[in-house]
C-alpha cells in the first residue's frame, strides 16, 4: 500500500467503491473508531447551537465519504452496529439498490435535531450517502486545486457547523477557508479532530486570520490501528521530527487525534461535554 507524507497508509481505494461494504470490511479489521468518540462532542455542541438558535442546526461534514458521522448523530447507529450491518452475510449478497432500500429503512429518522450535509471529493461515497437518506444534502469538491461554484455555496450557505473526523492532511488551510467564508456576514464554529502528526498551525493561523478563537481540547482519541508496523515506525519517525512524543500512545501501535473547537471570537458557548469515552485519555 503506499504512503502519504506523514508515514500513514493510503487507504484512498475504499473511498471510491459504489457503496460501503469495503469500506466497512477494511476500517473492521484496524478497530476504526474515530466516528464513535466524535460522536458526543459533536452531539453536544450540535445541542449548544440549538439551544442558541432555537431552530434545526446546519451541520457540514468535511471529508464525510459515506456518511459515517451522520449515520451516528441522525442514524443512532454505533460503530461496532455499522460494522455489522455492513459485513454480515445478508448484506454481502445484496446488489446497490438492495442494500440502498435496506439503509433507508434503517435509517430513516433523524433524531439529532440536525441537517447534515456532506463534503468530499469521492462522487461515488456521496452519491450512496445521500441516496441512503443519511446526508441532507451533499457537495463534491476539490477546494485545494479549485473554488466552489455559486450553486454549491449557496448549498452550503447558512451551515452553522462545520466537523471532520480524519480529513484534515488530505485537505489544508485553502479548503477550510473557503468553507468558513461560504457567507460573507457569518462564521461556521468548527470541530476538527485530527492526527497528531499533521500540523494544524497553518489552518490555525488562517481561521484566526478571520476572527476565530481556536481551542485544543485537553484530550487524544484513538483513531485506528497501524495497518503495519512499517507504517508505526514512519508515524513515529514524523512525530519525532516535530518534537512530539509518542510514548504511551503511537508507540502502542495505534493512531492518535486530538480535537480543536473554532469559534468565531465572542462567541457564547462551552467546551463540549462528555462522560468518559472508552478510547480517550
Amino acid at each position: 500500500m503506499p504512503f502519504d507524507t506523514t508515514g500513514k497508509v493510503s487507504l484512498d481505494h475504499i473511498y471510491a467503491q459504489a457503496d460501503p461494504r469495503a469500506y466497512f470490511t477494511t476500517l473492521r479489521e484496524l478497530e476504526y473508531c474515530i466516528p464513535q468518540l466524535a460522536e458526543p462532542y459533536f452531539a453536544d455542541l450540535i445541542r449548544q447551537h440549538r439551544t442558541r438558535l432555537g431552530r434545526t442546526v446546519r451541520v457540514l461534514d468535511v471529508g464525510c465519504s459515506y456518511g459515517i458521522n451522520a449515520a451516528l448523530l441522525n442514524g443512532g447507529a454505533t460503530m461496532d452496529e455499522l460494522y455489522e450491518w455492513y459485513t454480515d452475510p445478508v448484506a454481502s449478497v445484496l446488489d446497490r439498490d438492495e442494500l440502498l432500500i435496506r439503509d433507508r429503512e434503517r435509517f430513516a429518522k433523524g433524531q439529532s435535531g440536525a441537517r447534515i450535509a456532506g463534503f468530499d471529493s469521492s462522487r461515488s461515497a456521496l452519491d450512496y450517502a445521500h441516496a441512503s437518506g443519511l446526508l441532507d444534502d451533499v457537495v463534491c469538491a476539490d477546494l485545494e486545486t479549485g473554488d466552489l461554484t455559486e450553486s454549491q455555496r449557496a448549498r452550503l450557505s447558512g451551515t452553522d457547523l462545520v466537523i471532520s473526523t480524519g480529513c484534515i492532511g488530505y485537505v489544508g488551510a485553502s479548503t477550510i477557508v473557503k468553507l468558513a467564508t461560504v457567507d460573507e456576514d457569518r462564521r461556521p464554529w468548527m470541530a476538527h479532530f485530527v492526527l497528531r502528526m499533521i500540523p494544524f498551525d497553518p489552518i490555525a493561523d488562517s481561521l484566526r486570520a478571520l476572527g476565530y478563537d481556536i481551542e485544543l481540547v485537553d484530550r487524544v482519541f484513538r483513531q485506528r490501528r497501524f495497518v503495519s508496523d512499517e507504517e508505526q515506525d514512519q508515524v513515529i519517525d514524523t512525530l519525532h521530527a516535530q518534537g512530539i512524543d509518542p510514548h504511551g500512545l503511537e508507540d502502542t501501535g495505534w493512531l492518535y487525534a486530538q480535537l480543536r473547537v473554532c469559534r468565531p471570537a465572542g462567541s457564547v458557548g462551552s467546551t463540549p461535554a462528555t462522560d468518559g469515552v472508552a478510547g480517550q485519555h
